[in-house]
């Protein structure tokens, strides 16, 4: 094994009771995101809703016979969850010498603020989350912390603002969904997001999408077994996301933007880059003429007729140019690194969920990455989030991780 500590790029903060009520004006606090205890019970309360913490986001320190989906309280959590110097600590232990972390109560790209009714406070909430991780995270411990940014999705030009007021502080990356149209929003083949992925580009922000943050995991059937469904969806839903991506179009009005798929592993990755090579080239002259929804559309008789798609593309440089897998554990994915690319996988941990391979996380992946040169593998667990996220990484020794 030749790395001893790495970077995580999906990792999860469960929000300190705090943080909105310290970080909202105080008008807002009565109905802005706060902890409520009925006896036994813990919730977060939010306009008219009740929220609680399932039990397999804060797992952390638990063996996995105690892991459960029921809620949970702050008292049955480990400290790392929410605490920021705790949570540091758990990294030294974990030998994590950065992590990028997404939302819990908003959500993986802060769906619960899109949700709510009064706009001018998700906006304030949002904002408030947002310095809370460049601030307590990023900023009291350097070099520890990717910051990575929620935006109000319901307004991309205040999107772009956001990302322009928190580039400025240090902000690497956003989050997104993996497809807004489950959220009611327009798709990402459409102009509406231009003006957020314009103001990423200018930052530099990588758009990160989590698996999940689309509020719709694919399954089968309603009926569908829960361990059937979590082996599925993963690579299910965002394999959808890289080929609405791919042909999307945006990479080429954007050259310089760049999407990491949080999550969801690699090892579907080159079955895919290939499938869309072959529907390239064996169907695109009468897709270019007819792309054809079987809805709506259909149903009148209509069709669209412009082409929106360069039939020229290389779909596989598109990828390498634009596109980061992140896995927990994939040793399929690393037997097929030849084609999706060692320049384009990071390593993730997901502390504190179910799926985490915290504390462990260097060990396990030293028994995957073995058979790969030591600088390959130091791309991987290091080198290939530094510089897809512009982040520089603390001296490993000056935090005792040497």
């Amino acid at each position: 094994m030749s790395f001893s500590w790495f970077v995580s790029v999906d990792d999860h903060l469960i929000e300190p009771a705090r943080l909105w009520q310290e970080r909202l004006p105080e008008r807002w606090r009565e109905t802005g995101p706060r902890i409520v205890r009925e006896g036994s019970s813990e919730f977060w309360v939010y306009e008219d809703r009740q929220i609680v913490t399932t039990g397999l986001n804060a797992v952390a320190g638990k063996r996995r016979e105690e892991f459960s989906p029921e809620p949970i309280s702050y008292d049955d959590m480990r400290p790392g969850c929410y605490d920021p110097a705790a949570r540091v600590a758990d990294m030294n232990q974990g030998r994590v010498l950065a992590s990028m972390l997404f939302p819990s109560f908003p959500r993986y790209c802060g769906q619960v603020f899109h949700e709510a009714k009064d706009k001018d406070l998700a906006l304030l909430c949002v904002r408030a989350w947002n310095d809370f991780i460049l601030e307590e995270m990023a900023g009291a411990h350097p070099g520890r912390f990717i910051p990575m940014m929620i935006i109000p999705l319901w307004d991309p030009a205040a999107a772009a603002a956001e990302v322009e007021r928190t580039a400025g502080r240090g902000a690497k990356s956003i989050a997104f969904s993996e497809n807004p149209t489950k959220l009611g929003l327009p798709s990402v083949h459409t102009a509406h997001w231009d003006p957020l992925w314009r103001a990423c580009e200018d930052a530099g922000l990588v758009v990160s999408m989590h698996v999940g943050s689309s509020s719709n995991l694919i399954r089968t059937s309603e009926d569908m077994p829960t361990l059937a469904f979590m082996a599925y969806s993963p690579a299910a839903n965002q394999a959808g996301t890289l080929m609405d991506w791919l042909f999307s179009g945006a990479f080429v009005r954007f050259p310089g933007l760049k999407i990491a798929l949080s999550e969801g592993s690699i090892g579907w990755i080159p079955y895919f880059l290939e499938r869309a090579e072959q529907v390239i080239d064996k169907q695109r002259f009468w897709a270019s003429r007819f792309d054809i929804s079987m809805t709506a559309a259909h149903d009148r008789g209509e069709h669209k007729t412009e082409a929106t798609f360069d039939l020229d593309t290389d779909i596989r440089a598109l990828f390498a140019d634009h596109v980061y897998g992140c896995f927990i554990e994939d040793q399929a994915g690393l037997r097929l690194l030849d084609i999706i690319g060692e320049d384009n996988v990071m390593l993730e941990c997901d502390y504190p969920h179910s799926d985490s391979t915290w504390p462990d996380t260097v060990a396990m992946a030293g028994k995957w990455l073995a058979h790969l040169p030591d600088d390959v593998q130091h791309k991987i667990t290091v080198g290939n989030a530094s510089r897809v996220y512009s982040f520089t990484p603390a001296d490993p020794a000056s935090i005792g991780l040497s």
